[in-house]
């Protein structure tokens, strides 16, 4: 895979980019060492660009990547993190988490969008990464934290990146909705955004994406196989979407996209990887990745785009509307 950087103006980002949760143990436990070798097959493969948060692992993914990146040339990859959800002690001290992730910890969670708390989040970050700077920090899901987050978290971030300490100010969340009120509203430069523009389902094509494309903010498309549906070719009786069992309908028109993608010789990773980037307005893409081989897959993938008939075919199903963009 080519590691081109794909910048429009102020956001430095590369085509693929893996998405390090992995690394703080979501899910399962992974140990120091394949941590390590998911991101050196990352490199090795061309990838450029790599995406963390605290939350991850209550900054166990941090900690790995860094330790992974150190030594790399730190101008020859681009690096993103996150605030709002500040780490401090747990006055009940080491415990398992709850939230996803197979760590003990004797750290919480908090959230904070105070100008004072991602400031502070991204100071942590730095000192678990081992670097002296990001490239783009993205507000993590500030659902429920507007007011907090538009009038104090953006300012100062968009203070950093004023003063050339970072590069780019985003947003991730998996919705649409508010993330337009923070183009519309603020100054934000990126939107990382999880399972709402994939081959399954586009409920941000009508208003979200032509607004980014109007405004020229960067969408980054996150959650691209819908938290594992469209991560295999087979589809499981077992699927998850949305980070839940599927329903029957929707594994059923999962199957049905699969036996068209069959058809024309790809397979259902493969369109839904390179589905997004049909639309002007998305500029790279995130994945995640637990062992070397899952990695080298997802970059193969992007060697070359499914054949047009493929998509043609999709629209004939009934299964993309004709007003959907593809690549």
């Amino acid at each position: 895979m080519a590691a081109e950087r794909t910048a429009r103006d102020k956001n430095p980002v590369s085509r693929l980019g893996y998405g390090a949760a992995a690394l703080g143990n979501l899910y399962t436990e992974v140990t120091d060492s394949q941590s390590r070798a998911v991101v050196d097959a990352a490199w090795e493969a061309g990838v450029r660009t790599f995406d963390t948060a605290p939350h991850y692992g209550l900054g166990l993914s941090e900690r790995r990547l860094g330790a992974a990146l150190a030594g790399r040339p730190r101008s020859e990859f681009t690096l993103s993190t996150k605030v709002g959800r500040l780490l401090v002690p747990d006055p009940a001290g080491e415990r398992r988490d709850t939230e996803g992730f197979a760590v003990t910890t004797s750290c919480r969670r908090v959230w904070d969008f105070s100008a004072a708390g991602v400031l502070r989040s991204l100071e942590s970050s730095l000192e678990r990464l081992g670097l002296d700077r990001v490239d783009v920090v993205y507000l993590h899901d500030p659902d429920d934290h507007w007011e907090q987050a538009v009038g104090e978290a953006v300012p100062a971030l968009v203070e950093l990146r004023e003063q050339g300490v970072i590069s780019a100010v985003g947003v991730g969340m998996n919705q649409w909705q508010l993330p337009a009120r923070f183009v519309r509203e603020s100054d934000v430069d990126v939107v990382m955004l999880a399972g709402r523009y994939t081959l399954l389902e586009q409920p941000a094509l009508a208003e979200f994406l032509p607004l980014c494309a109007k405004r020229g903010v960067d969408v980054v498309a996150a959650g691209v196989f819908n938290s594992g549906l469209l991560a295999r070719h087979e589809v499981p009786d077992d699927a998850t979407h949305d980070y839940r069992a599927a329903p029957e309908d929707v594994i059923d028109r999962a199957r049905r996209i699969a036996a068209v993608c069959a058809r024309h010789g790809t397979t259902l990773p493969t369109a839904a990887l390179w589905f997004p980037f049909g639309h002007p307005a998305v500029t790279g893409a995130v994945v995640g990745a637990r062992t070397e081989a899952e990695i080298r897959v997802n970059v193969a993938a992007l060697a070359a785009p499914p054949p047009p008939g493929l998509w043609a075919e999709l629209r004939d199903e009934g299964l993309l509307a004709a007003d959907v963009p593809t690549p």
